[in-house]
C-alpha cells in the first residue's frame, strides 16, 4: 500500500478555507479540533463508517449542509488526511498533528487543548474506545485529557487521579509529542499489531522530530 501524500501549507490553507465556506448555522471542526477528531475516529476498536463520523466534520451536531453544497472537495482533502493519520498510526510512525500558536504567551496545554477536544468529541460520539475495560488505557488518556478543564470529565474519577500525577509540559514540542505517543499507546490496545513495530512511540525518532519544530504556521480562523 503506498504511502498517503502529506498535506501541505496550501493544502492545509485550503481545508481550513472550506471549512468556514460551510454556512451557518452549522458549526464545523476546524483543522485543529478535525486532526484530533480523525484520530479518535482512527482509535475505535472498530472504525466507524464514513457515514456516521463524516457528518460531525461538517456540524459538531452532525446537522446537514445545504443540499446545494458541494461538500465533495471537503470530503476529499478530510478523506486525505485520515489516510495519513491512519498510515502512521498502522505503522506506530510519528505524525505531525495539526497545532497552531495564536498567543505567544499561552501555555502548551491551552496550545494543544483544540486537537484534544477534537479527539474528545470523537470519544463522545464513538465510545466504544473508553469503553474498553484495560487498564493500559489509563496512562495515554490521561496524556490528553489533561489538557482539558477537569470540570469536563464527568464521571471519570480514576483518570483525573490519574491525572493529577502528571506534570503540564512546558514546552510546545513536549506537549505536541504527548500527543503522538498518546496516539500510539491507545492504538497498541485498540489496534494491535501482530508483529512489534520497530520504532516505539517517544523513541528516539519521534523525540527529534518534536524537538526539531519550529513555531506552528498561522492558520485563519472562521468569521
Amino acid at each position: 500500500m503506498s504511502t498517503p501524500t502529506p498535506f501541505g501549507e496550501q493544502d492545509l490553507a485550503r481545508l481550513q478555507a472550506l471549512l468556514d465556506a460551510l454556512p451557518q448555522p452549522l458549526e464545523p471542526l476546524d483543522v485543529t479540533m478535525l486532526d484530533g477528531y480523525l484520530c479518535g475516529v482512527l482509535l475505535q476498536p472498530k472504525r466507524p463508517p464514513e457515514s456516521a463520523w463524516f457528518p460531525h466534520v461538517l456540524d459538531v451536531d452532525g446537522r446537514a449542509p445545504p443540499a446545494k453544497f458541494d461538500v465533495e472537495p471537503l470530503r476529499a482533502l478530510v478523506q486525505r488526511r485520515l489516510a495519513e493519520l491512519d498510515d502512521a498510526i498502522e505503522r506506530r510512525d510519528w505524525f505531525d498533528p495539526w497545532v497552531y500558536e495564536f498567543d505567544e504567551e499561552a501555555s502548551p496545554s491551552e496550545t494543544v487543548m483544540p486537537w484534544v477536544a477534537g479527539f474528545a468529541t470523537a470519544c463522545a460520539i464513538f465510545p466504544a474506545l473508553m469503553e474498553l475495560n484495560n487498564p493500559e488505557l489509563l496512562e495515554p488518556l490521561a496524556l490528553l485529557y489533561m489538557h482539558l478543564d477537569p470540570d469536563d470529565l464527568e464521571d471519570a474519577d480514576e483518570l483525573i487521579a490519574e491525572i493529577e500525577t502528571l506534570e503540564p509540559p512546558q514546552e510546545l514540542a513536549e506537549a505536541v509529542e504527548g500527543l503522538v505517543r498518546s496516539t500510539l499507546l491507545l492504538a497498541d490496545v485498540s489496534r494491535p499489531l501482530k508483529k512489534k513495530p520497530a520504532l516505539r512511540p517517544g523513541g528516539g525518532a519521534a523525540r527529534k522530530s518534536a524537538q526539531g519544530r519550529g513555531k506552528p504556521p498561522q492558520r485563519p480562523r472562521r468569521g
